[in-house]
């Protein structure tokens, strides 16, 4: 019986990830869930938010934005747009982003505009807790 499964993560700009790994924790639309070898096959929807990804005993921490979940028994595909490991984080540059979509959301906004806001404020949110919560 296998003890590892395969998680690869792609983004707009390529491949970010792709190894073995022991377990993976994701946010999903309905919360964390944990994903183990021989999980049962599902396709859900990915927040922004913390990613933990097990490996040699070793957790990984990576924010992570919207995007698309499929699993199988022996594989996690991750197609997003963003996906930074805790140590690539810059926290400057997500604390600026993240004041600039607070400022812009006290602004009258088209729907669309807000949506994008929203948006950005999510994944600069999600990109200060990982790198936040490793410092810890």
């Amino acid at each position: 019986m296998a003890t590892t499964l395969r998680l690869e993560i792609v983004t707009p700009a390529g491949r970010v990830y792709a190894e073995d790994v022991e377990m993976v924790t994701l946010p999903g639309v309905a919360g964390q869930m944990g994903i183990y070898p021989h999980h049962v096959p599902l396709m859900t929807q990915m927040v922004p938010g913390e990613m933990i990804v097990r490996k040699d005993g070793h957790d990984l921490l990576i924010a992570t934005g919207e995007g698309l979940i499929e699993v199988t028994t022996s594989r996690v595909a991750i197609l997003t747009d963003l996906a930074i490991p805790a140590d690539r984080i810059d926290e400057a540059k997500a604390e600026e982003a993240r004041q600039r979509a607070e400022a812009r959301l006290q602004e009258k906004l088209s729907d669309e505009d807000l949506a994008s806001v929203n948006a950005s404020l999510s994944r600069s949110l999600a990109q200060l807790r990982v790198k936040r919560r490793r410092q810890v």
